[in-house]
């Protein structure tokens, strides 16, 4: 595939809430990493679900079949946007937290007391608490440490906690509170190499990463549509020899294979109908048809290019226009006095979220003044909750947090640093 130049005019046209204004200012999204903007073709299939195929499934009549088809489709758009070997691999769930309690729950049920799982400090408590409740059963979780000072695994530590008695390694892809990617194959061979699962969060890293389940090899792998410009679903990768072994708690008429196996109750499926036009949008940002419309580079369209062709080259293209906007914020954060940055600096292994404090200044009241003038950031510890306490800030509110997104511009960028900084001399 040809590369092009990432077209961010193209791009912020076709999110109709970059039209909003708070007191006279656009609305500056950097809010990304609790959950992007979504682009018109997204709000398009989810109205057009509602208005054409709204029907519960396996029925013999129109509009459950088109309902029937659209959530089939949306399963090769995952397979596709994980490197799935089949959309048989892909579930679909209320979200990812509820998802990997049910997951861990049917891992548990082959486990005895006495095994063990590992977790980490610098996960999301959704890849956390869901293992920790296992220990109910008598099952022993242990948590990696995290360098407080990059705000990275400890993997040496992660070697010590892994052994003969480890059946399951949960960890995360990348940090959603301070951006961090971790070596997730290196966790997933060290779990193979005992014998256990792993277990990958990928929630915070699909925006900005083009997620190879192949590559990274483990056994699952969790992720939101809503945190990649889709509606408010969550989605399990399963691979196929795990997935088939996993024992599922489901009632009685649900099929005992996989992905249907763990998905208890009628699906989201207004949602899943967005889920694979936002796909198919990250897909457009790669072959320059940002501009909407149909993508030109998924398989279907006969443009000689496989949608997973295409989703890599969207990736490229958004990794192209957000790390200079992400250069120059992290560059005009630590240039202003009384702030801190946390974890690693901006050329180094992590996405564009940047975690950061003022100094006299309580965190929400920092996004309080930010939110008032437009520019849009998060205060808190953002379900990561394990690392704010390691880094001593969880009784102090937390760290402010903002993300750049493919819409984010220079503009954008500049605004929040002059609204920080002005904030500093009241």
């Amino acid at each position: 595939m040809k590369r092009v130049t990432f077209d961010v005019r193209a791009c912020r046209r076709q999110f109709p809430s970059l039209d909003l204004e708070v007191n006279g200012l656009p609305a500056a999204y950097f809010d990304g990493p609790g959950g992007t903007q979504v682009p018109q073709r997204v709000i398009d299939a989810v109205v057009r679900y509602y208005e054409r195929s709204n029907a519960n499934h396996e029925g013999r009549f129109q509009t459950s079949q088109e309902s029937d088809a659209i959530i089939a489709g949306a399963r090769q758009a995952m397979a596709d946007f994980l490197g799935a070997a089949s959309p048989d691999e892909v579930a679909f769930g209320n979200n990812m937290t509820t998802l990997n309690y049910m997951l861990s729950r049917a891992l548990g049920r082959s486990m005895k007391p006495g095994d063990e799982v590992v977790i980490t400090d610098l996960d999301h408590e959704a890849n956390r608490a869901p293992w920790l409740a296992l220990e109910e059963n008598g099952i022993v979780v242990r948590s990696v440490r995290v360098n407080t000072d990059t705000c990275t695994l400890d993997y040496r530590d992660f070697e010590e906690k892994v052994n003969r008695r480890t059946k399951v390694v949960a960890a995360g892809y990348a940090s959603n509170a301070v951006g961090t990617v971790n070596n997730v194959r290196w966790i997933t061979d060290l779990a193979h190499s005992v014998g256990a699962a792993c277990v990958i969060d990928a929630v915070h890293s699909a925006l900005h990463v083009a997620v190879d389940v192949a590559d990274i090899g483990c056994e699952f792998l969790l992720c939101s549509a809503y945190k990649f410009f889709g509606p408010h679903v969550g989605i399990l990768y399963g691979r196929k020899d795990a997935f088939e072994s996993l024992n599922t708690y489901k009632v009685k008429p649900q099929i005992p294979a996989p992905p249907y196996k763990i998905e208890t109750g009628t699906l989201n499926h207004e949602g899943i109908a967005g889920v694979t036009e936002a796909v198919d949008f990250i897909a457009s940002l790669g072959s320059g048809t940002a501009a909407g419309g149909a993508c030109a580079c998924c398989a279907s369209c006969g443009a000689g290019v496989s949608r997973r062709q295409a989703v890599i080259a969207g990736f490229e293209a958004i990794e192209s226009h957000e790390r200079p906007l992400f250069v120059e914020l992290m560059k005009g954060l630590k240039s202003i006095p009384g702030v801190t940055v946390y974890g690693l600096s901006a050329d180094d292994r992590r996405t564009p979220t940047v975690a950061f404090r003022l100094e006299g200044k309580s965190p929400g009241d920092v996004a309080e003044y930010l939110g008032a003038r437009g520019v849009f950031v998060w205060d808190g510890d953002f379900y990561a909750t394990t690392l704010i306490e390691r880094l001593g800030l969880a009784d102090k509110g937390g760290v402010v947090r903002a993300g750049v997104a493919p819409y984010n511009t220079l503009d954008e960028v500049s605004r929040l640093l002059v609204a920080v900084s002005d904030l500093v001399e009241r």
